[in-house]
C-alpha cells in the first residue's frame, strides 16, 4: 500500500489515548485516559480549545480519539463511527441525555444539539464499555458534557464570569459567534450561553461533477460548489444549580432552531430544526459512597424540502416532510463504597420515546403526492426500560477489575399508515383498510414488539510498574432496531423509497418488522507504555474484534419478500434483515518530546494509526462504510504565547465495499494543515490553513453526492478545497 503525495487534513489529529500535561497554551497530547479501567479517552482543556476554531459540527471535536472516524452528513450533523459501528450502533449523550435522531435521515443526531463552543469534555469509551455507560448499543459510549457549574468562594461575594467569541472560515464564507455569562453566589449559579454558525456552500479544490444538465429554472452550483452544504445553527441554553453540603441540583434548559441545513448526501435537505430540552440532575456524597438522579425531557419539530440546489423546478413545491419526536428519560444510580477494596455501581434508567412521521400532500386535488397525508411512521413508540449493577475491585497496587451485568427490554408499537391517496397505483397504494394494498398489508400486521436485551462486561487490568499497563476484556451488548428500520413500509415508488435513508449512500429503504436486536461479542486488549512521569513519550496499542450475531444490514427486497421497483440509474431499492458481521482492527497512538522540557520551549511529535476490516459473515461482502487504513501526524512547537502545529493525514484508498449497497469506491489521499494559537492572560487568537496543497479529495465515510438536481450515481462527495480560519476569543 502506497499513500498518495501530502495535500490536507480536514480536521485535527494528534496524539491520541494518552495524558495530557498543563502547560500554556499546548498539551503533550490532546486526549488523556480518563477512566484507566474502562480505558476511555477524555479530551477537554486546551485539546478542545484549539479544536473549535476549525469546526462547527461537534462530532468533529471527535477526530483525535484512536478509531473514531465521522459520517458525512450535514455541517453540523456528521455521525461518529467507532471501530466500523456508527449512529445508533453507539450510545451518544449529551449532558446525560439520550437524544433521539427524529428522521428518516437522521439529520438531527445527538451531537448536533450541542454546539462545539458550549462542550467542556468529552469522554470516549472505545473498548470494553461498562454497562454503566452502555445500553442499546453494541460499539462504544460517547459522553458529551457542557460546563460544570461554578460556585463563588466562601467570602468572595458574587462571582461574574463571561467569555466571548467569534471566527471566520474562507471556505464557505464560514461565520459564526459565541457569548456566555454566569453569575454565581456561594451557593446558587446562574449561566446563560448562545452561538450561532452559518455557511454557505463550500467548494473543492478543483471542478469535479460531470454530466449534470443545465437548468434555468434554479440556480445552480458552480463546478467546484459542493451543493446542499449550506447551514445555519442558533443554540442558547440556560443551566441553573444550587448547592447545599455536598449535595448538587442542576437544571439546564436548552433550545435549538436550525433554519436550514443541506446534505449533499442525501435527496432531502433540513428546512427546519427545533428542539427544547428541560434536564435536571442530584448529585448527594454520602459516607456510603455517591447518589445521582437524573429526569429530562426534549421535544423536536423537524421538516425536510428541498434547498435550492435540489429542487430542479423553481416552480415546485417540492416534497415537504415532517417529523416530530417527544424523548423523555430517567436515571438512578448509587456508587456504595464495600470496602477499600470494592466498590458497587448499581442503577435504574427509563426511556420514553413517541414520534410522528408524515409528509403533507402538495395539492387538495387528489393525484400523485394529494390530496392525503403520507404516514411514514404513524403513533412510533420505542420505550426502554433497564437495571444494571457494577463491581470494581482493586485487587493490589498491580490488579483490578470491572465486571458488570445490565438487563433491559425495549418495546415498540406503530399505529395506522396511509399514501397520499386511496388510488391503486405509483403514488396511491390503495385503500388503507384493504389488506391486499400495500398500507393494508402493513395496517393488518402486529406492530407490538418487545426485547428483552441482556449485556455483561468483565474487564482485568494489570499494572506491573509506573511505565507499563496493560487492560484485557471481553463483552455482551445488544441493540434493538430503531422505529424507522422495523416500521418504514412503503415498497412500491422509488421516491419514497428513497426518502428513507440514513447511511448516505442515496439508496431507498424498507423496513422489516421481523428484525431481531443485533448482539455483539468484543474482546479487546490495550497495551500502554510510557516514561514514568508520563512526560516525555508514551506508545498504546489497542487491538480488538467483534462478533455481531443478528447485524441489520442491508439485502435485496426480495430477500425477505418484498416487492420493490426495480431502478436503471445504478441507486438500489433495499430492505433489512438480520445477518452476521465480523469486525476487527488495531490503533496505535504515541508522542514524543523531540527537544525542550516540557514547561518551557518545547517540540513534540504525536501520532496514530488505525487500521479496520469488516465483513458480512453471511455474504462474504464489505460492511458499509468502513475506514480504510489511515494515518495522522502532529508536529508541534510550543514557545513562549505561541503554539505552531503541522498536522497531516494519510487515508488508504476504500476497495472493499458493500456490494448490496452498490457502495462507490474513493481514492487514497494525503492532507495537511498549518494550526497556530497565541494565548496572552484571558485573550486567544487561532489562525490556520486548511488543505494547504488544496488537493481534491473524497472521504472513504463522505456518501454519495446527490447535492443537486439531476442525482447521477458515481461520484462521492468531494472534501473541502484550501480555507483560511481565524478565531478570537476572550474570558472576561
Amino acid at each position: 500500500m502506497a499513500f498518495p503525495a501530502l495535500s490536507l487534513l480536514a480536521t485535527p489529529a494528534l496524539a491520541e489515548g494518552t495524558p495530557s500535561i498543563s502547560l500554556p497554551g499546548v498539551s503533550i497530547s490532546e486526549t488523556r485516559v480518563a477512566n484507566p479501567l474502562a480505558g476511555s479517552n477524555l479530551l477537554d482543556g486546551s485539546a478542545l480549545a484549539r479544536q473549535r476554531a476549525a469546526v462547527s459540527d461537534t462530532a468533529g471535536l471527535l477526530s483525535q480519539v484512536p478509531g473514531m472516524s465521522l459520517f458525512g452528513a450535514g455541517g453540523v450533523s456528521s455521525l461518529p463511527s467507532l471501530h466500523g459501528l456508527a449512529d445508533d450502533r453507539l450510545r451518544v449523550q449529551v449532558d446525560g441525555m439520550d437524544l433521539v435522531s427524529a428522521c428518516a435521515n437522521h439529520m438531527n443526531p445527538a451531537l448536533s444539539y450541542i454546539d462545539p463552543t458550549r462542550v467542556a469534555s468529552i469522554e470516549v469509551f472505545g473498548g470494553i464499555t461498562p454497562v454503566s455507560a452502555g445500553g442499546d448499543s453494541i460499539g462504544g459510549a460517547i459522553q458529551v458534557r457542557s460546563a460544570a457549574p461554578e460556585f463563588a468562594q466562601p467570602g468572595q461575594g458574587t462571582l461574574i464570569r463571561g467569555q466571548a467569541g467569534t471566527y471566520y472560515r474562507s471556505n464557505g464564507n464560514g461565520r459564526g459567534a459565541n457569548l456566555a455569562l454566569q453569575v454565581a453566589g456561594e451557593s446558587m449559579s446562574l449561566r446563560y450561553s448562545g452561538s450561532t454558525a452559518q455557511s454557505d456552500n463550500y467548494e473543492a479544490a478543483q471542478a469535479f461533477k460531470t454530466g449534470l444538465v443545465p437548468a434555468t429554472t434554479v440556480r445552480r452550483p458552480g463546478p467546484k460548489e459542493v451543493g446542499s452544504s449550506q447551514f445555519k445553527s442558533l443554540n442558547q441554553a440556560v443551566d441553573l444549580a444550587w448547592r447545599l453540603d455536598d449535595h448538587l441540583l442542576e437544571l439546564r434548559l436548552g433550545s435549538q432552531n436550525i433554519p436550514y441545513q443541506g446534505f449533499p448526501n442525501q435527496r432531502m435537505d433540513m428546512t427546519r430544526n427545533t428542539s427544547e430540552q428541560a434536564n435536571l440532575r442530584y448529585t448527594g456524597q454520602f459516607d456510603w459512597g455517591k447518589l445521582q438522579a437524573r429526569a429530562y425531557s426534549e421535544h423536536t419539530r423537524h421538516t425536510m424540502n428541498f434547498l435550492e440546489n435540489k429542487l430542479g423546478n423553481a416552480a415546485s413545491r417540492g416534497m415537504p416532510m415532517d417529523t416530530e419526536g417527544f424523548n423523555s428519560g430517567a436515571l438512578l444510580k448509587a456508587d456504595v463504597n464495600l470496602s477499600a477494596r470494592d466498590t458497587l455501581a448499581v442503577g435504574a434508567e427509563l426511556q420514553r420515546y413517541r414520534m410522528n412521521d408524515w409528509w403533507d400532500p402538495v395539492s387538495a386535488t387528489p393525484g400523485m403526492m394529494a390530496p392525503n397525508p403520507f404516514w411514514n411512521v404513524r403513533d412510533g413508540q420505542r420505550d426502554r426500560a433497564d437495571a444494571f449493577a457494577e463491581w470494581d475491585a482493586k485487587w493490589s497496587s498491580q490488579w483490578q477489575s470491572q465486571v458488570g451485568v445490565r438487563a433491559g427490554t425495549v418495546r415498540m408499537d406503530a399505529g395506522r399508515v396511509q399514501g397520499y391517496n386511496t388510488m391503486a397505483g405509483m403514488m396511491g397504494y390503495g385503500d388503507p383498510a384493504n389488506p391486499s394494498s400495500i398500507p393494508g398489508a402493513f395496517n393488518a400486521a402486529d406492530h407490538q414488539k418487545t426485547d428483552t436485551n441482556i449485556d455483561a462486561s468483565a474487564v482485568l487490568r494489570f499494572t506491573p510498574d509506573a511505565e507499563r499497563s496493560f487492560v484485557g476484556g471481553f463483552s455482551r451488548k445488544t441493540r434493538s432496531p430503531n422505529l424507522y428500520e422495523r416500521f418504514a413500509w412503503s415498497t412500491n415508488n422509488n421516491m419514497v423509497m428513497n426518502m428513507i435513508n440514513w447511511v448516505g449512500d442515496a439508496n431507498g429503504y424498507v423496513g422489516n418488522l421481523a428484525l431481531r436486536p443485533e448482539t455483539a461479542y468484543t474482546a479487546s486488549a490495550t497495551a500502554d507504555w510510557h516514561d514514568a512521569r508520563r512526560q516525555q513519550w508514551g506508545v498504546q496499542v489497542t487491538a480488538h474484534a467483534t462478533y455481531v450475531q443478528d447485524y441489520i444490514d442491508a439485502v435485496s427486497c426480495a430477500a425477505v419478500g418484498k416487492a420493490c421497483p426495480a431502478r436503471t440509474d445504478s441507486f438500489v431499492n433495499l430492505s433489512f434483515a438480520n445477518q452476521s458481521a465480523r469486525l476487527h482492527g488495531v490503533d496505535v497512538s504515541g508522542y514524543r518530546l523531540l527537544s525542550g522540557a516540557p514547561d518551557a520551549d518545547h517540540l513534540t511529535l504525536s501520532g496514530q494509526i488505525s487500521a479496520l476490516k469488516g465483513r458480512n459473515a453471511d455474504t462474504d461482502s464489505g460492511l458499509y462504510n468502513t475506514m480504510p487504513l489511515n494515518v495522522k501526524l502532529a508536529l508541534a512547537y510550543a514557545t513562549g504565547r505561541w503554539t505552531h502545529t503541522a498536522e497531516a493525514q494519510f487515508v488508504d484508498a476504500k476497495t472493499d465495499l458493500s456490494k448490496v449497497r452498490n457502495e462507490q469506491a474513493t481514492a487514497g489521499y494525503g492532507l495537511l494543515n498549518l494550526r497556530s494559537s497565541y494565548v496572552w492572560n484571558a485573550f486567544q487568537v487561532d489562525l490556520g490553513i486548511d488543505n494547504l496543497f488544496d488537493r481534491l479529495y473524497a472521504s472513504p465515510l463522505g456518501g454519495a453526492y446527490v447535492g443537486e438536481s439531476p442525482k447521477i450515481w458515481g461520484i462521492p462527495v468531494p472534501g473541502a478545497g484550501r480555507s483560511l480560519h481565524a478565531n478570537v476569543s476572550v474570558r472576561f
